[in-house]
């Protein structure tokens, strides 16, 4: 866990023994419950720390994420970004949502066990979970990592996110093509671009960006549109 700690302090970002325990204890509950449930490709630990810990956390120390009280991870999967943001944030509330019910109960378990007060998992779609009233522009902060297009994330998750509130995707290095693709459909959705940023951490083996999309408007009723629709047909 040397690795963490040193991000974390790179970060500044609090790095109490406890904190460090429960990093560890997640980890651990995972990486045992991916041999019956798939729940990450990554199985060696310190790949483990670096791509699912380190990674997951970039966002944590920008303004937008320590000014946020109730956030959602859009298709968390084994619980990324979404965990190790609230290891480090005990004072927000954080729903997690993934559309496989078994990721969601492995998800809760581990919670329950390792004492991670601050996450709801809650299994949806996010194409039906932003159609409910408490859901709905309920959230100052949304973050994915989920392997989607930006017109299609961006059809996921800005309907969950109130006006003034922030859309931060993870993505790849090199992201212009799909930002230029997706920049009518965030407009149409009530969002808009304000800017990217690399990684902040040097010698991690990471080389990711985060788009920062502002919600400026309200997003239109008939958003998200159908399950499925949003990934086979993408706004344009």
């Amino acid at each position: 866990m040397k690795k963490l700690e040193i991000a974390l302090e790179e970060l500044n970002l609090p790095r109490q023994e406890k904190t460090l325990e429960k990093f560890e204890a997640y980890m651990e509950g995972v990486l045992k419950w991916n041999k019956m449930v798939n729940l990450t490709s990554i199985t060696d630990p310190k790949e483990f720390i670096e791509k699912h810990y380190i990674d997951s956390l970039l966002s944590a120390s920008c303004g937008e994420f320590k000014a946020a009280r109730r956030i959602i991870d859009v298709g968390t999967g084994g619980g990324f970004p979404g965990i190790p943001l609230a290891l480090v944030a005990p004072d927000k509330e954080f729903v997690l949502m993934d559309s496989l019910a078994k990721r969601i109960r492995i998800i809760r378990e581990l919670c329950q066990e390792i004492g991670i007060e601050n996450v709801t998992a809650v299994h949806a779609r996010a194409e039906e979970l932003a159609k409910n009233k408490q859901h709905r522009e309920g959230y100052d902060l949304c973050v994915s990592r989920a392997v989607a297009n930006l017109s299609t994330l961006s059809e996921y998750c800005l309907p969950f996110i109130k006006r003034g509130g922030w859309f931060l995707a993870y993505k790849g290095p090199d992201t212009d093509k799909e930002k230029m693709e997706a920049l009518r459909a965030i407009r149409i959705l009530g969002g808009e671009i304000r800017r990217e940023e690399k990684v902040p951490l040097e010698n991690f083996g990471l080389d990711h960006k985060i788009i920062f999309i502002e919600k400026i408007g309200n997003t239109p009723s008939k958003y998200p549109r159908k399950a499925g629709t949003p990934s086979k047909d993408p706004l344009k």
